[in-house]
């Protein structure tokens, strides 16, 4: 089937608007992404629904690409070598704001140690608290779930030597109880061997007691 072309004009129903400017909107901020990644491209895109809300995606930072946007905008770029130039103030600029962003990382961790907090007010110092804190707590349950997954691997070893032990004794019991079935057949024709002497012996003598005395021998 030929798809139909959907025609470009304003829908009137409120409902299958909301729902197509959500969906041309993460296709629009998907497309944009994509082009970025492949192309190595500075993208930023600004948004605003009927409602007036804001929706914004950018490559990199949105406020560096409007500033950018503003230089190109208020000077001439045509030459080479004034977009150079500008590529390489910009540059600077980025680097600075990094630069910037390291050191108040660093200064924040050092904090975090306890180091330089003579200058801090209450506020800040009920803020690192909070922080050191919830730092704590996502440590501790790491080290929990860690101990729970070290009990489980010990149990299932556990549960595994058990399994052998009770593989072993029972072979033990099996051999034990085959060697007492051997022995304890020798021993009952042992028995009724003797037994049978000792028959044989009592009827010679009763034999000869009776040739003796002169009665009939029994049978």
């Amino acid at each position: 089937m030929v798809r139909q072309k959907i025609q470009i004009k304003k829908i009137d129903n409120l409902t299958a608007r909301q729902v197509t400017f959500s969906k041309r909107r993460r296709g629009l901020f998907k497309k944009a992404q994509e082009l970025s990644t492949l192309c190595d491209a500075d993208i930023g895109l600004i948004v605003f629904s009927a409602t007036g809300k804001l929706f914004e995606y950018s490559s990199s930072s949105m406020m560096q690409l409007i500033d950018k946007h503003k230089v190109h905008s208020d000077r001439d770029m045509d030459s080479p070598d004034q977009l150079q130039s500008f590529n390489l103030q910009s540059e600077k600029k980025n680097y600075g704001i990094l630069s910037r962003e390291f050191a108040e990382k660093n200064r924040e961790l050092r904090q975090l140690n306890g180091e330089e907090l003579q200058g801090l007010g209450l506020e800040e110092l009920m803020k690192l608290e909070k922080i050191v804190e919830g730092g704590i707590s996502r440590v501790m349950k790491i080290k929990f779930m860690r101990e729970i997954s070290s009990l489980k691997k010990k149990e299932a070893q556990l549960q595994e030597e058990n399994s052998q032990l009770k593989k072993q004794s029972e072979a033990r019991l099996n051999e034990v109880e085959g060697h007492n079935a051997i022995e304890g057949g020798h021993s009952a024709d042992s028995i009724t061997t003797n037994h049978s002497l000792v028959n044989g012996h009592l009827d010679y003598i009763d034999s000869v007691t009776s040739l003796k005395l002169g009665l009939p021998i029994p049978y």
